[in-house]
């Protein structure tokens, strides 16, 4: 009996099978990298998409130890730190705004994740990927002041509801007269507090299900 190669990504190939050769050479990035995109980059790089880049000019404060992966790295920059952990991706320590974005080509990627929390930033990140297929492009919504992660949904940014995060975005996008579509996470949940609370069982799932959606996207497109 043929022994089975056994490596970081031996249980991925028993789900996957030679679907997983699909997840190799595929190019994703992630912008903002703190709750929601450390847990989306952790799904992704254990799953073994071959080339992930990630974006973020913060650096860890203590604050973010409820929730975000590597943030036992006080003061250091969030980019470096998760390129240590995660050997092999690229780290981009850059600010979100329309000076990166006018020189940012999203035709090298094939999955674009938006994990900011910057309204504004994320309307300048959607205006840029408008003429990605729809499910390539993926952006969170809010994920603070939530308890229950069996209340995240999926669907188009025109669709989300129930959340007031999602809604000043959905407002900021048709003042900026945006009519594409794009595929959103979001939780209808009623916040339980007035601060930026957080959960990682909630901005943890969001991440994943985020990871979730790239790969099961990845399948669907496969000849």
């Amino acid at each position: 009996m043929e022994k089975t190669m056994e490596d970081r990504f031996t249980r991925t190939r028993f789900l996957f099978g030679e679907d997983f050769e699909l997840f190799t050479d595929k190019r994703v990035i992630i912008f903002g990298i703190g709750g929601v995109g450390g847990f989306a980059l952790d799904c992704l790089y254990r799953t073994g998409i071959g080339h992930i880049s990630i974006v973020d000019k913060d650096s860890f404060d203590i604050t973010n130890q409820n929730r975000q992966i590597g943030s036992h790295k006080v003061g250091e920059d969030k980019v470096e730190v998760l390129a240590e952990i995660y050997p092999g991706i690229t780290p981009i320590k850059k600010l979100v705004d329309m000076d990166f974005l006018d020189d940012f080509d999203v035709r090298e990627y094939d999955y674009v994740i938006d994990a900011i929390d910057d309204i504004p930033a994320k309307v300048l990140l959607a205006k840029k990927c408008s003429k990605m297929p729809y499910g390539t492009y993926i952006s969170s919504t809010g994920s603070a002041k939530k308890l229950n992660p069996l209340e995240i949904k999926v669907d188009s940014v025109w669709k989300s509801y129930g959340d007031k995060f999602a809604r000043k975005f959905r407002d900021l996008l048709k003042k900026e007269n945006f009519s594409g579509d794009f595929k959103v996470i979001f939780s209808p949940e009623n916040p339980r507090c007035k601060p930026l609370g957080s959960f990682s069982a909630v901005t943890g799932s969001f991440g994943l299900q985020i990871g979730s959606e790239v790969i099961r996207d990845i399948l669907s497109r496969r000849k």
